[in-house]
């Protein structure tokens, strides 16, 4: 069975369908029903105060069922204050499949927190939101969009909110409130949302004789493995010296898929474990790769989360691959994605992935070897400092330095 940062199932959640099942009943006109408590809680209290908004409630027509049933479910989830445990309604939970699959129309933002402050993991290549400027690691203060008529501070936004204000038709615009440490002030950038198409595996030649191959990898989702394949045939076609796995603004994904590109590199052993609530489990090298012994060095920023710091900190642990850069995200929480019936779903933190040494990095993330900041240079927008010492380290390595 595959699996997954983000396992999935097809389930039916017997609470929800407690819910609805009572509400349904309440409907008919069984005031008087005694429900049963689920664990410790008593929901007596939730019935109680749904009575009450639909006998008292000023506006009638407000009262939707199903859209009361998300919002008590959605308020479930955030009380344990995990911001990557989220009930998704069904547009929401579409768009969630979407980012996978690499394609859908918004500014090119992979969302996630810092200290629960709405923060960019990672903009997308290419896309709206990383040619204006934003960055890895900028925080995300305010939302504006005129044609939404929406104005709103992100404190104390969920996950499934901020993705919804920020995505939008393709052509309109949003307005973002950007915050960055490091300029230590706020700073408005203007969006024009496009159609996000992004390719999981990216394959440029680099260094003086073009001979060390950069696979940059942007995400691991539903075409990573065949994208990857192609590119490293294309790589031993061409008898590649070295290469550079390219993991910044890469926000995860699909946990085997880093199991299989840690394959291609590491001939035998482990490459993760999942720490559930009761046991530890070992994911370990499960496919013959053709990579190995090849010359490596991974790049890796703040954008570098979940999937993509699993599989630079195996590459670092197991093979003492060097990594350059700039300090991962820190992601280290496995989610299960449970679909739910009407199209709904919710994310569930059910394990900590800890490094083949046992080492979680949740919240601490992973600190290069060869620390280096990007800095952009503006006469010459094409140059990537960071590449350039992730080649340097390598051809060192190539030379036996």
């Amino acid at each position: 069975m595959m699996k997954f940062l983000v396992r999935i199932r097809l389930v039916a959640i017997a609470v929800l369908l407690v819910l609805v099942s009572s509400a349904i009943s309440y409907r008919l006109g069984q005031k008087s029903v005694q429900l049963p408590a689920v664990g410790k809680a008593d929901l007596t209290m939730f019935w109680d105060v749904w009575s009450k908004l639909e006998t008292n409630y000023l506006d009638k027509g407000a009262i939707d069922p199903q859209k009361m049933i998300y919002g008590a479910i959605s308020g479930m989830t955030a009380a344990l204050d995990d911001p990557y445990t989220s009930f998704f309604p069904p547009v929401e939970n579409t768009r969630s499949k979407e980012d996978l699959s690499g394609e859908f129309s918004g500014v090119g933002i992979q969302l996630g927190f810092v200290d629960k402050t709405l923060a960019v993991v990672a903009p997308l290549p290419g896309n709206p939101a990383e040619r204006a400027g934003i960055k890895a690691g900028d925080l995300i203060l305010h939302i504006k969009d005129e044609a939404k008529d929406l104005d709103k501070d992100t404190n104390g936004i969920n996950l499934l909110d901020a993705v919804d204000y920020i995505r939008g038709r393709k052509g309109s615009s949003v307005i973002l409130t950007i915050f960055r440490e490091k300029d230590g002030q706020s700073k408005d950038y203007a969006l024009v949302r496009d159609t996000i198409n992004v390719p999981s595996v990216e394959l440029t030649w680099v260094g003086k004789d073009k001979s060390i191959a950069q696979l940059k990898v942007n995400r691991f989702g539903d075409k990573t493995l065949d994208e990857w394949n192609k590119a490293v045939s294309e790589v031993i076609t061409k008898a590649g010296r070295g290469v550079v796995l390219d993991l910044r603004n890469n926000p995860g994904g699909y946990l085997q898929r880093a199991i299989d590109l840690g394959s291609e590199f590491i001939s035998d052993g482990v490459i993760v474990q999942q720490q559930g609530k009761d046991s530890t489990e070992s994911f370990g090298v499960d496919r013959r790769g053709r990579l190995y012994g090849m010359p490596l060095v991974i790049l890796v920023n703040r954008g570098s989360a979940s999937a993509a710091e699993i599989l630079a900190g195996a590459l670092a642990e197991r093979l003492g691959a060097k990594l350059v850069g700039e300090k991962t995200f820190g992601k280290g929480t496995v989610q299960e994605v449970l679909d739910l019936p009407g199209g709904a779903g919710v994310h569930i933190t059910i394990a900590k992935w800890n490094l083949p040494s046992g080492k979680n990095i949740h919240k601490d993330g992973i600190t290069p070897d060869v620390v280096i900041e990007y800095v952009a240079d503006e006469k010459n927008p094409s140059k990537d400092n960071q590449l350039d010492k992730a080649i340097e380290v390598l051809t060192g390595a190539l030379a036996g330095k």
